[in-house]
């Protein structure tokens, strides 16, 4: 049977070879797994075979004024990011928040003060809070590595199965074949539902290699709008869900890189999660058709853009409005302190807006420990810093910057 299902494909056009190599696969997986593993009741749903890429029933005309307003909302985003003087510095607190909003999605509760307190070595008392906040940790740590690797090459799967291993690196689902395309069929649901209960059975894991290889040959493939591109990359990853956990997080940590790869983006810097977040509801309902409905692909592609527009509004706004805080603060911190060391202060706060006072000594470029005392003493007397624990004895006091931390949560946490 093997061999049959092996046959040469040499005379069929090379539109449809993709969709039988993937129904060759499913057999397969039938032949090699067992018949039995693939009986379906009238009610349980089989695994799905995902449409050869490019979509070729995408009507593109409807499609033209949500190109241009998101292309035109990303440009004018990656042109605020260049106004940023360092964005690393002045940007990293939203960083997070994407990482932390990423996590919700998937049932975290953490939030972004939890993570800013656990990187002043305040860690949460709670077991289920300290994984949520492993997790978070771990995403960032993904993006990081996923922009260091794409400075020296392409995206390539290889990349991709690093980040999936960096992503569940000793939290939940790290036991679930991390860093390695599954191999076993997995179906999305209720939590704990059983596959007869499933909402979505991806394709059979012997389908995964050929799958997720022609999702690869799309995303570096020359297509007329990028946008509409990643729109259909996304929705495939998400359809095809190649890893046994994780897929949601790296899904959503493709946007951005995307985006910077293809030099839409000139940093990794897009925050996307929060659309996704408030919008839940439509994102799944948009997902599910794809593939069963005619004008499906429309629609989610319409959604997609929409989302893209929107959230880089928000994203220009948000980083306006921290440059906005950065310049207030530089004033005031410099009329505070008169001291040469007020910038580089500043910039260490912005950085980790909760921080261990005895975390500045540590970094180049600032002054004596008394100093430094002093200028955060001046800080907390002026409420820009707001203590959060006292010091006692070897142990540092904790500082946070409400103002920076408010803004970036969208709510007033301090």
């Amino acid at each position: 049977m093997q061999a049959t299902l092996l046959a040469d494909v040499a005379t069929l056009s090379e539109a449809d070879k993709p969709q039988l190599m993937l129904w060759k696969a499913l057999c397969l997986s039938l032949y090699t797994n067992g018949f039995a593993n693939y009986v379906f009741s009238a009610t349980q749903m089989k695994p799905f075979i995902p449409q050869p890429l490019p979509i070729q029933d995408v009507k593109w005309e409807p499609l033209i004024p949500l190109l241009g307003r998101a292309n035109r909302a990303l440009a004018y985003y990656d042109g605020t990011l260049h106004g940023v003087p360092n964005p690393d510095v002045l940007l990293s607190p939203l960083t997070t928040q994407e990482a932390v909003l990423s996590s919700k999605i998937e049932g975290t509760v953490a939030t972004l003060s939890d993570v800013l307190r656990f990187d002043a070595g305040e860690v949460p008392d709670e077991e289920s809070r300290r994984l949520d906040v492993f997790e978070i940790i771990n995403y960032r740590l993904a993006l990081r590595e996923a922009e260091q690797e794409l400075k020296t090459r392409p995206f390539n799967l290889n990349l991709l199965l690093s980040l999936h291993r960096t992503l569940l690196n000793s939290v939940r689902g790290a036991d679930k074949n991390r860093g390695r395309f599954r191999t076993t069929q997995n179906w999305i649901g209720r939590p704990g539902c059983a596959l007869a209960e499933a909402d979505f059975v991806p394709p059979p894991p012997a389908s995964v290699p050929v799958a997720i290889d022609q999702w690869e040959k799309y995303y570096h493939a020359d297509r007329p709008d990028a946008l509409a591109q990643l729109a259909v990359l996304h929705a495939q990853f998400e359809i095809i869900h190649p890893f046994n956990d994780g897929n949601g997080r790296l899904g959503r940590m493709l946007v951005p890189l995307f985006l910077y790869e293809k030099r839409l983006l000139h940093r990794p810097m897009f925050y996307l999660s929060a659309y996704l977040e408030q919008h839940r509801e439509q994102y799944i309902a948009h997902l599910r058709p794809l593939g069963r409905e005619r004008g499906a692909w429309n629609r989610w592609i319409a959604f997609f853009l929409q989302a893209l527009g929107d959230q880089a509004d928000a994203n220009a706004e948000k980083a306006r409005a921290i440059m906005t805080l950065y310049e207030r603060l530089k004033k005031q911190v410099l009329e505070l302190t008169h001291s040469q060391y007020a910038v580089p202060l500043l910039d260490a706060m912005f950085e980790q807006p909760i921080f261990k006072s005895t975390a500045l000594e540590k970094r180049g470029g600032m002054p004596s420990k008394p100093m430094i005392m002093n200028m955060l003493g001046k800080l907390k007397k002026a409420g820009i810093l707001k203590l959060q624990s006292e010091g006692r004895g070897r142990r540092a006091q904790v500082l946070a910057l409400p103002s920076l931390v408010n803004l970036c949560e969208g709510r007033n946490v301090f």
